[in-house]
């Protein structure tokens, strides 16, 4: 088993999300923290590597959190035959409270274990 040693914790999400620029479908964020998030598409997308991206989440309905923008930079893709994972560094929100309401919100519930668990950031 490979363990990763990040600083900062990241969170499992619900969430979904959207990316301006790129028609993917839907794709799903699977992780967030405070500097950083991965999210996955159901179809081959190109995402260029160190690309700014604007990154609109969605959270879950249950959180009580609204959809908010991240800018985000793209750190590495992965395609396979019909999806794509790929990691974001996070360089600023418009909407900060938003953004740390989420955070606090899904490390509450990784906390809790109200749903999802723990994972490493970026």
């Amino acid at each position: 088993m490979h363990l990763e040693k990040r600083k900062n914790l990241r969170y499992q999400s619900l969430a979904n999300a959207r990316i301006e620029g790129l028609d993917s479908g839907e794709i799903l964020l699977k992780d967030l923290s405070i500097i950083g998030c991965r999210l996955t598409c159901p179809l081959r997308v190109d995402v260029k590597s160190g690309g700014r991206y604007e990154v609109e989440i969605i959270p879950e309905e249950v959180s009580g959190i609204g959809k908010f923008t991240i800018t985000a930079e793209s750190k590495w893709s992965h395609n396979s035959e019909n999806s794509t994972e790929f990691g974001f560094a996070i360089l600023e929100s418009p909407k900060g409270k938003q953004f740390q309401r989420y955070v606090d919100y899904l490390a509450w519930r990784a906390e809790t274990g109200a749903s999802g668990e723990k994972s490493q950031d970026l």
